[in-house]
This record gives structure tokens, C-alpha cells and sequence, in this order.
């Protein structure tokens, strides 16, 4: 009896399999110069992803896709894209037509001087203002008032126009010891000036039979 062939009763052996081809890696530095301006990946960095998926698929289906970051006019402002918009000034303080100007009929005002009136007594003495309104259709027109009738005419305004209070400016503030002297005076004048100035150039106060009849029942 022969003995048994050792090789032909033994196990096969498996076959020797080759290394995979190593998996492409990219770096930042990589990514950053195949990236373009817009955040797009270049064609050529996909070309060559898509020939090393097409020659071995387990190798590209372990690179993982790319994003495409690009900004379109939904993410970009309009107002980047178009640049600051300009601010446009319309004077229509002269044109008829126009419903802002129906109710302006004053073009500016000053306060020019003032005078102290002194009482019979000797005691209780007022200042009395020198208004001069610039009239739209005609001449100036010359309005005496102290200061306790402007305080009357900014509530008169505040009880008719409640929601427009705000654009009142407040009037200056009283002094009892310096009511008389020039420098005290003088920023009084100023914000009278100013007040009459936010009243008259608003066509919504100066259109009211309110402003007409106060100063108009003052004029001189």
C-alpha cells in the first residue's frame, strides 16, 4: 500500500491578495489651492477623484463628496450687491400742488430783538419778543409775544395733536433771579426761535386754525 500523498490531502491555501491602492488623501493646503474664489472645487480635482472612483470603486466611495460653497444673490444683500442708496432732498415748500406744502404758508422765522416792559409800580416787569414770520405768498408779517403766551401755545398743540407731542421742542426754562440779564436773555431768544421754527415749518401744526388765530390775533 502506498502512503498517502501529503499534498493532495492538505488544505488549499488562499490566494495572496495585493494591497489596496492607498486611499488619496488631501490636505487644507491641498483643498485651499484647488479651491476656487467662490469656495467651488476645480474641475480638476474632481477629474482626478472621478478616474481614481472609476478605477477602483472602494477607493472613491470612501472619499468623501465635496461641498459646493458659492453665494448667490439669496445670500448676498442687495444692498451689497447694488451699493448705498443715496438720500434724494425734494423742496416743496413753493409748490401748490403738493399735499405736504398745503398747510405751510410760513417760510422761516426770527426772533430779532425784545424789549423789557416795566410796571406801573416799578414791579413786574415782562420781556416782550419781536417775532418776524417770512410769509410764502407775501411780505413778513411782525407778531409781539411773551414768553407765558408761547407756553400757551405748546399746550394748545399738545391737547389737539396728542401723537405729535414729540415734535415739540420744549421751551426754555424760567429763571427768577436772571430773567433780566443779556446772557440769559439771549439763550432764551434762541430757543423761542427754535421753538417757533418746529411749529411754523410743520405743515401739520402750521395749517391748524390754532397757529393762524394765536398769531395772527397778535400781529402788529
Amino acid at each position: 500500500m502506498e502512503p498517502a500523498n501529503e499534498e493532495a490531502g492538505s488544505a488549499p491555501l488562499p490566494p495572496v491578495l495585493s494591497p489596496p491602492p492607498p486611499v488619496p488623501v488631501i490636505n487644507a493646503d491641498t483643498l485651499v489651492a484647488a479651491t476656487g474664489n467662490h469656495g467651488d472645487v476645480l474641475p480638476s480635482l474632481v477629474d482626478e477623484s472621478k478616474e481614481r472612483s472609476k478605477e477602483d470603486p472602494v477607493a472613491g466611495s470612501v472619499v468623501p463628496p465635496y461641498w459646493r460653497h458659492y453665494r448667490d444673490t439669496s445670500r448676498t444683500s442687495q444692498i451689497s450687491l447694488e451699493g448705498p442708496h443715496t438720500i434724494t432732498l425734494e423742496d416743496h415748500t413753493e409748490d401748490p400742488n403738493c399735499h405736504v406744502s398745503r398747510g405751510l404758508w410760513a417760510k422761516s422765522v426770527t426772533i430779532d430783538d425784545y424789549c423789557v416792559v416795566e410796571g406801573k409800580t416799578g414791579v413786574g416787569s415782562y420781556v416782550v419778543w419781536n417775532c418776524k414770520i417770512q410769509t410764502l405768498d407775501g411780505g413778513p408779517i411782525f407778531v409781539r409775544m411773551r414768553y407765558s403766551e408761547f407756553d400757551d401755545l405748546r399746550q394748545c398743540l399738545q391737547r389737539s395733536f396728542p401723537f405729535a407731542t414729540n415734535a415739540l421742542p420744549a421751551l426754555p426754562p424760567k429763571s427768577v433771579l436772571f430773567k433780566f440779564r443779556p446772557s440769559f436773555l439771549e439763550s432764551r431768544r434762541a430757543g423761542l426761535e427754535y421753538f417757533l421754527h418746529c411749529v411754523l415749518l410743520n405743515p401739520e401744526f402750521s395749517g391748524s386754525p390754532i397757529v393762524k388765530d394765536f398769531l395772527f390775533g397778535r400781529m402788529c
